[in-house]
């Protein structure tokens, strides 16, 4: 990212033993420290070292220009008006740009401390299968809910759009009437877009997930019964609900923050 300042990662568990030092009886108090680890280093090069401990190659090092950074920064702060939390954001920019750095050695002296560095803390504390598992996951994460909250937003506005005639001919197969079939698809299509906006709405994509996962099954029983055929088409419009309802359930399972 463009315009980011230099920082001096500080190791968790030093934080937890200061705070602990300034709760025993008789400790200092009134006194503003810099908790600041022992290394300035670049932001780009701290990305490199969280790399490297969890085993995965050196990535290419592009600079993005302004204005795609400007892009991803205001593609967070969407996220965030949607209820979601993101490290992308006008607030990371600001951060990022002050950078994080500071004077470690009156920490050292009063607290007795010697602040660890990030590379020798994270060679310490070699990363699991876990922290491996969440780090593409957490990528990932953020395409996983757009890309479908929008595939069932899309789906609805097809079904009222384009693909009136085509859900209309499915339900006339299955002698439905015609009444009945129109307010189905309108229903159908409604209740997709409805699901669509909730996955994307974080207060309400529990809700929205669980919709489409009942639903998703709703229409796999009702097109089976009504047009049966559909099992034999060659591009698999009933067999690929499964796929759609593994997606639904990694959703489910990642959708917690903390």
């Amino acid at each position: 990212m463009p315009d980011t300042a230099a920082i001096q990662p500080v190791y968790l568990d030093d934080v937890v033993e200061t705070v602990l030092f300034f709760l025993h009886p008789g400790a200092p108090s009134r006194i503003a420290l810099d908790l600041a680890g022992p290394r300035r280093i670049a932001f780009s090069d701290s990305v490199a070292l969280f790399r490297a401990w969890l085993r995965w190659k050196p990535a290419y090092r592009l600079h993005l220009p302004s204005w795609a950074a400007s892009g991803a920064y205001r593609a967070g702060d969407l996220a965030q008006m949607l209820g979601w939390g993101t490290p992308i954001s006008s607030t990371a920019k600001a951060e990022m740009r002050r950078g994080a750095t500071g004077d470690p050695e009156p920490w050292r002296q009063l607290t007795g401390l010697r602040p660890r560095d990030l590379e020798g803390a994270l060679a310490r504390e070699p990363a699991s299968v876990q922290e491996r598992w969440f780090a593409r996951l957490y990528a990932l994460k953020p395409l996983i809910f757009g890309v479908f909250g929008l595939f069932w937003i899309v789906t609805g506005i097809i079904s009222l759009g384009p693909g009136w005639e085509i859900g209309m001919s499915l339900l006339r197969e299955g002698r439905v009437p015609e009444k009945v079939a129109s307010l189905t698809v309108i229903a159908g299509a409604l209740a997709d877009i409805g699901i669509g906006l909730a996955i994307l709405w974080r207060p309400l994509s529990r809700y929205g997930l669980w919709a489409a996962l009942i639903i998703s099954l709703t229409y796999f029983v009702i097109g089976t019964a009504l047009v049966p055929r559909l099992w034999a088409n060659p591009l698999g419009p009933m067999l690929k609900i499964w796929p759609v309802l593994m997606l639904n359930l990694v959703a489910m399972a990642i959708r917690e923050d903390r």
